[in-house]
């Protein structure tokens, strides 16, 4: 396993905790919030080296913005991108507590 490097905390941004994330947890699988520069083989690499395990694929989604009203003023959220990182049988990682 590598060493974390500063550029793998950059690669992860948040843990994403709701409901379809913890469904998702059941099967091997947990939901990160990432930069929207971020490739599939970066989020994998910082992946296995914060928290040692061994990521067997990376499925990323950009969920882009709403519009919505603001002091009667449209405003526009910013764009998302979620990391759905599957984990290789039998591996987990808490995401409450921490790295």
């Amino acid at each position: 396993m590598a060493q974390p490097k500063s550029i793998h905390y950059g690669a992860i941004t948040a843990p994403i905790i709701t409901e379809k994330s913890t469904i998702l947890s059941e099967h091997n699988k947990v939901v990160f919030r990432v930069p929207l520069t971020a490739s599939k083989p970066e989020i994998k690499e910082a992946i296995e080296a914060l928290f040692n395990v061994n990521v067997e694929g990376v499925n990323t989604i950009v969920q882009k913005g709403k519009t919505k009203m603001f002091r009667g003023r449209k405003g526009r959220r910013s764009d998302v991108k979620k990391a759905i990182v599957t984990l290789r049988e039998g591996q987990s990682i808490d995401v409450t507590t921490g790295l």
